[in-house]
Formats: C-alpha cells, structure tokens, sequence
C-alpha cells in the first residue's frame, strides 16, 4: 500500500463547481527553495486559491487576479514564482513564508477570497509593506499595481503605496460571507506541509 508523505500530502475534499469554473491550474513543481536571484518575487497563495475556490469574494476569477499580478510584476522586468502555502489560511503567514523564499526578499500573499499583502523578508511577520484588508474592494488594476509596487520594492525603490478604495459599510455587508470563505479556506490546510513551488497554466487566453 503506497504511503502518503504528510508534509505534501493535499486536501482531500472538491468543489465541483469551483472545478467546473477553473481557467487556473496551479501545477505542483516540487517543494519551494529559496530564491537565488535578487530580481525576483515570490507570489504566495493560500491553500483553496485556484483549487477549492476559482474566484474571490466578489467573484473576480484566480485566473485573472494571477494574470494581473504577474503582468504588474513583468511590467518591471523582474521575475515572478509562484508557491503555495498549505500549511496556513493566515495572510501574513502566506505572505511571510513567500517572502523568506523569495530571493529579493520580497513576496506576495494572495487569499482566497482576494485579500493580499506585500511582505519583506526581514520584517516581523505581523508586519508589512502594504495590506489590502478589503477584499470587495479589489480590482484588476489594483492586483496589476501590487504586482508592479512588489516589483519596485524588490528593485529597492520605494513606491506610493497602492490606493485603495474606503468603503465603511463593506465590512458589515461582506463580514457573513468573508468568514464563511476563511472557513472552507481553513479546512483545506494540510498541516506540516512544505510550500511548494507551482507553475500556472491557463486554460483560456487573456
């Protein structure tokens, strides 16, 4: 009987219909080692995003989150990897974890539900360099412009941080669903899992 390593072994429960959405595969590459090169980032996901989910909260699909994250990351010609962290469903944690792999020190965290952060290798890991809490109130061009200011910082610029929209009400009208969300993510946590580097592969054309 073939024995399963825990520390990469996967969720085991589907989501038919998050399955039947996809346009994102995040196809395993063997586990995650630290960077080398100084002009990369790290772009971190949580263990549902592009597996048990397909899109955030608001229902912006993962494929075109990854796309706009990369593209702002390109648009700096600096190189982008992609991980994942089964481990957590905490953002710093996944943000962190990228940022301690990433061989500029600098990393990407991306939730599920479309909440994301950008991490420094060197900071404390309840820190940042710029949070975006309000997950309803992302946009494709606000994951286009995370992708470019990680980039900047991993050039050693030091950007404007991101603008995001302020909406007070969101919180309350999105709270319900939100935890529901961080709880299917939760469930999908593999403990002791190593991150491990994926590769993205779209099903559709941009």
């Amino acid at each position: 009987m073939a024995v399963t390593d825990p520390q990469v072994a996967k969720p085991q429960t589907a989501n038919p219909q998050a399955a039947a959405d996809r346009d994102l595969s995040l196809v395993d590459v063997g586990p995650a080692q630290r960077g080398t090169r100084s002009d990369e980032v790290i772009v971190a996901v949580s263990p549902a995003f592009a597996a048990f989910f397909s899109k955030t909260i608001v229902g912006i699909p993962h494929a075109e989150v990854i796309r706009q994250v990369l593209a702002g990351i390109e648009e700096q010609e600096v190189e982008a990897r992609c991980i994942r962290v089964a481990h957590s469903s905490d953002l710093a944690v996944v943000a962190h974890t990228g940022a301690k792999l990433s061989g500029s020190g600098i990393g990407i965290g991306l939730l599920s539900r479309g909440t994301t952060m950008i991490h420094q290798r060197d900071l404390p890991r309840l820190s940042s360099l710029e949070l975006f809490p309000q997950c309803p109130l992302m946009t494709l061009e606000t994951y286009r412009r995370i992708g470019s200011n990680a980039a900047r910082y991993a050039k050693g610029e030091s950007p404007e941080p991101v603008p995001t929209l302020n909406d007070q009400m969101a919180r309350p009208r999105w709270q319900a669903k939100a935890a529901l969300l961080h709880l299917k993510e939760t469930e999908q946590i593999v403990k002791q899992a190593r991150p491990m580097e994926v590769r993205a592969q779209f099903s559709r054309a941009s």
